[in-house]
């Protein structure tokens, strides 16, 4: 079993549609057909929904996007119109909402993979390769990759795995063209956020991406960068001054929950079919310290 263990009711304002309600994110459609995505405090994993928020967890995923974005713009444009709360808006939705394009969404996620961990360490120890690509022998659970690689997996719904699919898999599905500029793009914005990570004192282990289709100035069509970037949420953040290969990374993410989920103190199997129990005040106090943290480095300004 899996997906939320208490699904939100969405919010009504006026001149809003509520469209989905994700992970994390709510998205919504106004008037003038634009996007409203608002990040929540929402938590999940082992594919599950938390019953317990982080507080201004959607508030730190919001700044850090939108710091990202600025950073990455002359690589890729982004989808953000403006971050003004809409009219009617409850006050909680201030600093966690996005108005953005509505944009031709591509049915992949987009990951590039700097150093090996998580779902690429469990097939490269099974077959010495990730999504299909041919890897040295010799690599240990967060060694640096010769090179970065991309690594795209299907997007799944809520209580669902993404699945890693390789590189021809994405031509098949979305043509020879696109696939090529989502791989050239992926790797592009990756070695420009791993540099700046790199110099604040973070290795960028690995990211996810999602980019949309809009239509240009020319009526030609545009790759958008959309959804979040380059946040604790989906990426793999490891401090760089104990980084070594090996062994596990301690990470700036949702480290503490899974900790303390998979051990004893928590009681829940993972496993079963119980949904997990709520999460102790400790956890959630060390786990929004980690965000806030990686936001500090990454920016250079404390979350306030």
């Amino acid at each position: 079993m899996s997906g939320f263990v208490h699904k939100p009711e969405p919010v009504q304002v006026p001149g809003l549609v509520h469209l989905h309600t994700g992970k994390v994110r709510d998205l919504y459609q106004n008037e003038a057909g634009d996007l409203v995505m608002v990040a929540s405090d929402r938590i999940s994993a082992y594919d599950w929904v938390l019953p317990t928020p982080i507080p201004d967890k959607g508030r730190i995923l919001t700044q850090l996007s939108l710091w990202w974005f600025e950073n990455l713009t002359d690589l890729v444009p982004h989808h953000v119109l403006s971050s003004d709360l809409p009219d009617g808006a409850p006050a909680d939705w201030e600093g966690r909402t996005l108005v953005c394009r509505s944009l031709r969404m591509v049915p992949v996620e987009c990951v590039a993979r700097g150093y090996l961990a998580g779902s690429g360490l469990l097939e490269y120890e099974k077959t010495r390769t990730v999504c299909g690509l041919a890897l040295p022998e010799g690599l240990q659970d967060a060694s640096e990759l010769p090179a970065a690689i991309f690594t795209p997996a299907t997007k799944a719904e809520v209580g669902e795995h993404d699945e890693n699919v390789s590189y021809e898999e994405v031509a098949r599905r979305v043509g020879v063209e696109t696939a090529a500029q989502l791989r050239q793009t992926t790797l592009a914005v990756y070695a420009r956020a791993r540099d700046i990570a790199r110099e604040r004192g973070i290795v960028l282990a690995d990211t996810k991406f999602e980019f949309g289709f809009a239509e240009g100035p020319d009526g030609e069509q545009e790759l958008v960068l959309a959804d979040e970037a380059l946040t604790p949420d989906s990426s793999r953040f490891w401090p760089a001054d104990t980084w070594q290969p090996g062994r596990p990374q301690p990470s700036f993410d949702k480290q503490y929950v899974r900790d303390w989920l998979s051990g004893p103190e928590s009681g829940w199997d993972r496993h079963g079919e119980q949904p997990p129990p709520e999460l102790p005040a400790e956890v959630v106090a060390r786990t929004r310290a980690k965000y806030a943290e990686a936001f500090r480095l990454l920016t250079g300004h404390p979350f306030e």
